[in-house]
């Protein structure tokens, strides 16, 4: 049963090939078998998962359907659920329950979806490893002396490991398609404001965006069926249909249109994946895809732009944090001074208070001009250079990371190191794009991604691309071994 797509569950459960209780127990049971190895989960939430399931083979029983009804999925534990730790991979939110639940639980919970648990992930969603995590780093299945990349690290590598069939995750500069890449699955950040951000903590406002990690593009589209729409109570949701992004999976390529960057394939690419990459493309070109090579002449400068744009935003964003009113809080503060010092010295991990003093100065008097103003200069540069190249092609096609997965702790003394695995991934973040990233091969037993982005609101398309390559390659169905 663990095998199983989101896709194979919904046409099992509708045949009544087995109960979403069955599948439900027999999933728990396998978390609490293998998950020890990963350290892919912070929460499980066995009595919620059965009391959920039970309710959808009622439901199911008394006629109602949908791709979503009984199928079980797990949360990054940066979504608010009512009444169960909601900890963002920190200490300062290690006792923190939820009140409410984000806009993202209720409407997967509303389709049926059976929550098992809430994944780790970096903490606040600083990072591209899962080693920042308050909770310890996550394993990578594919190879436990990697990482699984990050902040999403906990949900990919629980999906890969088939702990479960899909998990939601968020993407602020590539922590939904990164991991995906690392792990051998599909990853999708939807177009900013397509998914709600209510009840969705915060780390860069203007940067994160929720979406689906799965097995196939298949499952992606079910997945973000649910997780889509408008939402009057988040102020960046933008009103607009969601199209049956399942019924669009089948289009034909033929004539689509596909950039390839050039500065995608610059010294700092590991020459076996730009050979993959290529693969990929040659695939594509076989069923109908017209490749053109453009040009994205802003892209160097992403890496700085994001790296002071959102610790900026982070800086504010945790301002909130401060042994008040919720989480942390030291023991014995001597004033209110020492309990702000304390309990934020103490509740935050290195890497988030390296993010928050970046920010701070970024925002300072005197250097606001200098950083944060020019940096979103740039980022308007990056979204023209996009708009450009879109009037050109219908799809943009590269590299999702410059390497494969890297081992534990490598690149712990050196945090540049870490940021410039994003190269590729930020740029969709600044510019608000949706992207992409599927399976295209390996390296070193590694996995190996490849990214598309689109024109805004256009997941529809990049789902369409992924899955008919997919349908005529067999990346995405390779298993770790042991899992």
């Amino acid at each position: 049963m663990h095998q199983l797509t989101l896709a194979e569950i919904a046409r099992g459960l509708a045949d009544k090939k087995f109960s979403s209780e069955e599948l439900t127990k027999v999933l728990l049971a396998r978390i609490a078998q293998l998950d020890p190895q990963l350290n892919s989960f912070i929460s499980l939430t066995e009595d919620l998962a059965l009391q959920q399931a039970k309710a959808a083979d009622a439901r199911r029983a008394n006629g109602e359907s949908g791709a979503l009804l009984g199928a079980p999925i797990a949360h990054k534990d940066l979504f608010c659920t009512q009444g169960i730790r909601t900890s963002c991979g920190s200490k300062m939110l290690d006792n923190f329950k939820a009140p409410y639940d984000a806009t993202v639980v209720a409407k997967l919970a509303a389709a049926g979806a059976v929550t098992l648990g809430k994944t780790n992930m970096d903490e606040f969603a600083m990072g591209s490893a899962n080693e920042s995590s308050y909770y310890g780093a996550v394993k990578n299945p594919w190879n436990l002396e990697h990482v699984p990349g990050g902040s999403s690290g906990g949900s990919a590598a629980a999906v890969a490991a088939r702990l479960l069939p899909a998990a939601t995750g968020t993407d602020t500069g590539g922590s939904i398609r990164q991991p995906a890449a690392l792990t051998n699955l599909t990853g999708l950040k939807p177009t900013y404001g397509r998914v709600s951000r209510w009840g969705m903590i915060a780390y860069a406002s203007s940067l994160d965006q929720g979406g689906p990690l799965a097995r196939t593009a298949e499952d992606c589209a079910i997945l973000l069926q649910g997780m889509a729409g408008f939402d009057p109570q988040d102020s960046t949701s933008i009103d607009e249909p969601v199209p049956d992004y399942s019924a669009g999976l089948n289009g034909s390529l033929q004539g689509l249109r596909i950039g390839v960057p050039k500065e995608y394939f610059s010294a700092g690419l590991d020459p076996r994946i730009a050979d993959l990459i290529m693969a990929s493309v040659e695939e594509l070109k076989k069923l109908g895809a017209v490749i053109k090579e453009i040009s994205l002449p802003n892209m160097q400068h992403a890496i700085p732009a994001y790296y002071v744009i959102a610790p900026a935003e982070a800086s504010s964003n945790l301002s909130r944090f401060d042994g008040v009113r919720f989480g942390y809080r030291c023991e014995d503060p001597k004033n209110l001074e020492d309990l702000y010092k304390r309990s934020r010295g103490e509740g935050f991990g290195p890497e988030v208070q390296r993010r928050i003093m970046v920010g701070a100065y970024a925002l300072s008097a005197g250097y606001y001009d200098a950083y944060y103003l020019k940096a979103q200069k740039i980022r308007r540069l990056i979204k023209n250079d996009f708009m450009a190249a879109f009037n050109e092609v219908d799809i943009i096609l590269g590299p999702t990371t410059p390497n494969p997965a890297w081992k534990l702790g490598a690149k712990n003394s050196d945090p540049v190191a870490a940021y410039l695995e994003d190269v590729y991934t930020i740029t969709a973040n600044l510019a608000g794009l949706p992207g992409l990233s599927m399976p295209a091969g390996f390296v070193d037993g590694l996995p190996v991604g490849v990214q598309l982005l689109a024109p805004y609101f256009q997941e529809g398309r990049l789902l369409n691309v992924a899955h008919q390559y997919q349908l005529n390659t067999d990346w995405h169905t390779r298993t770790p071994t042991g899992f």
